[in-house]
């Protein structure tokens, strides 16, 4: 039986500041993959209407069960584009809310611990401000071609970003044992 991404992939032991990432889509892409629930494959979602691309790597950490009924996304900086499905140790820095069609959207800002370009930094606010503001914008701009409003609240430090990794972990957790039956599978 085929592995799926979300459910047999452990979210590491360094939790909650140290995971494992599964990365969807690649830094430098237009294309916007999604997890399929069912499967644990990538589906194409869509491509991007706006002349964009992602500024990080972006994926999600396996077992965990944001407020969206989605994994747990996080945007995983390093020198690189990586390949859709790779698993990355990474390091959360930060933490960015966006209010997308009236729910909150936890964005986590992670580092790939074995990139020795990224690994030395632990918090956000360390990163150059033009990547900050670059990573903020493109989640401001992304849907608004699609008639979509976004809102991106600032910031905050990894210190922030504990507590929600923790929740979608138990989140996850609880709606294993009851079984998984989501809105979309």
């Amino acid at each position: 039986m085929p592995m799926h991404a979300w459910h047999d992939v452990t979210p590491g032991k360094g939790l909650p500041a140290e995971f494992i990432s599964v990365v969807e889509i690649p830094m430098g892409s237009s294309v916007k993959y999604e997890l399929d629930k069912e499967t644990g494959m990538l589906r194409l979602d869509r491509i991007l209407y706006s002349a964009v691309y992602y500024p990080a790597n972006y994926g999600f950490i396996p077992q965990t069960l944001a407020e969206d009924d989605d994994p747990l996304d996080v945007l995983v900086l390093c020198q690189e584009a990586v390949a859709p499905l790779t698993l990355v140790q990474s390091r959360v820095i930060g933490l960015m809310t966006m209010i997308d069609s009236g729910k909150r959207d936890h964005k986590l800002l992670a580092v790939a611990t074995h990139d020795p370009e990224y690994n030395g930094f632990h918090e956000a606010n360390e990163l150059p401000i033009h990547r900050l503001n670059m990573l903020r914008r493109f989640f401001q701009d992304y849907k608004q071609l699609e008639g979509k409003a976004v809102e991106v609240d600032a910031l905050q430090p990894a210190e922030a970003a504990l507590p929600i990794i923790e929740e979608a972990l138990a989140r996850y957790s609880n709606q294993r044992r009851r079984g998984f039956r989501l809105k979309d599978e």
